[in-house]
Parts: structure tokens; sequence; C-alpha cells
């Protein structure tokens, strides 16, 4: 590799370091002397004080303490008058599940299989759409898919979707199965990742709705090759193609053109349909005064807001009118506005979701994670 290539793929692993919110473990943050949110938390637990408790995933609350051209929450205690107390912050899916049930919180970042299950749970309460101001702005399909019941459960915030990349210098493309099949592809290391395979076997007509039957093929794809590379950090897609070490991988559209930018030949393999997520804030339950909490969801659901955190993180904006200077790349690259494009990704649900297989009763989310756990071990 010369040296000018070597540059720009570890300008690719820094870009993913410090802007996605998934590319390194951290502690809490703590806001630097001149952030604007209080250090100290609260002793209480609820904004009663006018006091916020925060989790999200990394950046996607940022106010300076990482970096200081990354601040889109620095002065939202002096536009709203309400402190936040404390903004607890985790890499993947599997943390936030497992911390969110260690303390209350105010407000709350979800995926669509945590949303379903603090729902279910009880552990977050319905969101009166009226008292966001900017909620109209959000893509529709993205706040139905916030709907439960007739009520709203989620105030949407980024969202993103897979590709299946291929290095085209080494490999001729092929379709998913033979990316599946081989021993030299990176997957998402999620029992969500069971949708693409049904997707690439091709008889599911709903991925994330599979009978017993069509969990089963969709399994047998996966086990062709139990010795590829499960991720969890998208640097280590950047490592994988520098060496030589990646053929295929799963990925966003965001890290792909990082590689592409970094001068790595990757291509995408052309499918019919993809599967994609929307992360979404939820107003945790029990809490006595949701006036603050309703003012942080003011705050992420205006442009500005949605434009930098898009940006940061390499995801799209829900809000479109945030598709504007420094997030109109990500937009681009998504497709933000473009319904013939998005009407390719399937949206995650929890499965079952509404359930329509034909063949016996749909599977599970915890039959999936029981299998994946068998198979990535």
């Amino acid at each position: 590799m010369n040296r000018r290539r070597a540059f720009a793929l570890a300008l690719a692993a820094s870009a993913l370091v410090s802007g996605m919110g998934a590319a390194r473990p951290t502690p809490s943050p703590s806001p630097s002397p001149s952030a604007s949110p209080t250090p100290t938390p609260s002793p209480s637990a609820t904004q009663s004080d006018g006091t916020l408790q925060i989790l999200t995933y990394r950046g996607y609350a940022e106010y300076g303490g990482t970096s200081p051209k990354a601040n889109w929450v620095g002065s939202f205690e002096k536009e709203t008058g309400c402190r936040i107390a404390r903004i607890d912050t985790v890499q993947t899916a599997d943390e936030m599940a497992a911390r969110v049930g260690q303390r209350p919180y105010d407000v709350i970042t979800a995926g669509p299989v945590l949303a379903a299950g603090l729902i279910e749970a009880k552990q977050v309460q319905a969101i009166d759409p009226a008292k966001v101001s900017g909620y109209d702005d959000l893509d529709e399909r993205f706040r139905d898919m916030a709907t439960v019941s007739g009520k709203v459960y989620g105030v949407p915030y980024l969202w993103a979707y897979d590709e299946f990349v291929y290095d085209s210098a080494k490999v001729r493309g092929g379709g998913l199965g033979q990316a599946f099949a081989s021993d030299r592809v990176a997957l998402r290391d999620s029992p969500l990742t069971i949708a693409d395979a049904a997707l690439a076997e091709g008889s599911a007509k709903d991925p994330y709705e599979l009978s017993e039957t069509e969990l089963g093929k969709a399994m047998t794809l996966l086990e062709r090759n139990k010795d590829r590379t499960y991720w969890r950090n998208p640097v280590d897609l950047v490592k994988g193609f520098a060496t030589g070490s990646l053929d295929y991988a799963q990925m966003t559209p965001y890290h792909r053109l990082l590689l592409q930018t970094a001068g790595k030949p990757v291509k995408v393999i052309e499918t019919r349909k993809t599967t994609g997520w929307v992360d979404s804030w939820m107003l945790g339950a029990n809490v006595p005064d949701t006036t603050c909490a309703y003012r942080w969801l003011n705050w992420v659901t205006e442009p500005d807001a949605q434009r930098d955190a898009a940006a940061w993180v390499g995801m799209a904006p829900a809000n479109d009118k945030a598709c504007k200077g420094r997030a109109r790349t990500m937009c681009e690259t998504y497709g933000v506005g473009d319904d013939k494009r998005l009407d390719r990704v399937v949206f995650a649900v929890r499965p079952p979701g509404g359930c329509g297989a034909e063949d016996g009763e749909c599977t599970d989310y915890a039959a999936w994670t029981e299998r994946w756990r068998e198979l990535a071990k």
C-alpha cells in the first residue's frame, strides 16, 4: 500500500473514532469547564427540580466535550432554563438495554428492538405530539413507526440502512449469497442481521416476520461459514479493507463513503431490498414533571440539532429541513426525500412485528437472539 493511501485510510479510521457514536469505548461524559451542561448530577432522578437525566448513544447529544466543533446542545440550558444533570452514553444497543434498567431516565434514545421492549415493560410513556413543535416536520414514515395502538412513543431522530459492499479489485461482486458464503466477509454483530440473511435467501415476504422454516433457511445461509468476522466497531471495517483481510462487508453508506474517499475501490452489491433502522427519543415513565423533557424533545426535533448530529455520526436526519450545510452530504448519501430509494428499505421492528408469516407462527426476538448467540459465539 502506498503512503498516500495508507494516510487516507488512517484519516477514515480517525473520522470514525472521533465522530461515530459506536466507534470506541468511552465512559459517560463529564462536560468541560467551558461546556454548558452542569457536571454534577442532581440527587433526584426526576426533573421535578428542573433537571434532566439523559441516556443516549455517543455522538447523539454533543456539547463540546468531545470536540469544540461538536456542540448542538450546549446552549440548551441557557435557552430553556432546564439543567442537564446527567448524560450517560453507550456504544451499542446491547449496552443501551443493560443501562436503561439501572436507573430512571427522563429521555432515552432507542432503536426499534429496545423501543418495543421499553413500551412493553412500561418503562416509557406515550408522548403528546402537540407539545413537540417540529413533530410534523419529521418524515411521516418514521412518525408512523413510532406509533403503537394509536399512541406516539418516540420522536424520530436519526436513521440509516445497511449495504453490502465488495472490494472490486479482488472480487467480481456477485450477489448476497456469495457474500454470505465467503469467509472474508464482515457482518454486523446483531441478531437483526438474520433479517439480511432472510432477504438474501429470498423466500420470506417480510424479513422481520419469519416462521420457523424461514428462520431455519436464513440460519442455514449464515452457517455456511462460521469463521467470518462479526463486527461491532466500524473501525474494524476500515482495518479489514486496508489490510486486505476483507472482500465483503455489511456497512452503512457512510462507512462505504469513508472507504471510497480513502481510495478503496469498494462497490455496492445491488439488491432489491435492504434493511434499516430509526433511532428515536423516548420519554421515561413516571416522570412527575415533563416540562423539561418536552423542551428537550423540541430541541432535538429542530433542524439545527438534527443537522449537526447527522453530520457528526454519519446518519440521516428524520427532519428533512436539516438537509442543508454540513448535513447535505449525509442526506444525499442516504437519499433523504427520495421515496423510490427509501421504498427499498425495510425498516427494522422487533420480531415478530405484525406477524404475517404464511408458514405457521412467527418466531420472536428471543428465538433470533438464541440462534445468533450460537452462531457468533
